[in-house]
């Protein structure tokens, strides 16, 4: 699968958000080392807290259905109502874990530029210096 086609899925993803409170959709599109895709939308709540993000809802579906080996995720956002149109980098709590079950050199995060290209970063471009789960036993 090409990025290309990752984003979108992700932007398929994106459709399913509930997002009543900012009105910006975010999509996400999880690819397994074996290539399956996992989808995610961000979920909001009044509360904000318990908000969940799309690239966590993603994961999180993944990890339920047993998958533990991930390459690649594309995320994709922009106001309810309209095309993606913003680069939505992921936020610090879904960096870290994306960093529990990700090889920070390797894993990719392929973001939608709004413009019809993509940006593709690895996750240790963007959590330099991470705490991982092998920190744990030094």
């Amino acid at each position: 699968m090409t990025n290309a086609e990752l984003i979108a899925e992700a932007k398929k993803a994106r459709l399913h958000a509930y997002t009543p409170y900012s009105h910006f959709q975010v999509g996400a599109a999880l690819e397994t080392k074996a290539g399956k895709i996992y989808h995610g939308c961000n979920i909001e709540n009044a509360a904000y807290g318990p908000t969940n993000c799309a690239e966590r809802t993603a994961f999180f579906k993944a990890v339920y259905e047993g998958e533990r080996e991930f390459t690649r995720i594309a995320i994709v956002g922009g106001p309810e109502g309209q095309e993606a149109n913003a680069t939505c980098a992921p936020c610090g709590v879904c960096r870290q874990v994306m960093r529990e079950f990700c090889t920070p050199d390797s894993f990719e995060i392929v973001l939608d530029d709004g413009k019809g290209g993509e940006l593709v970063y690895t996750l240790e471009q963007l959590l330099p210096e991470s705490f991982g789960p092998e920190d744990l036993g030094k």
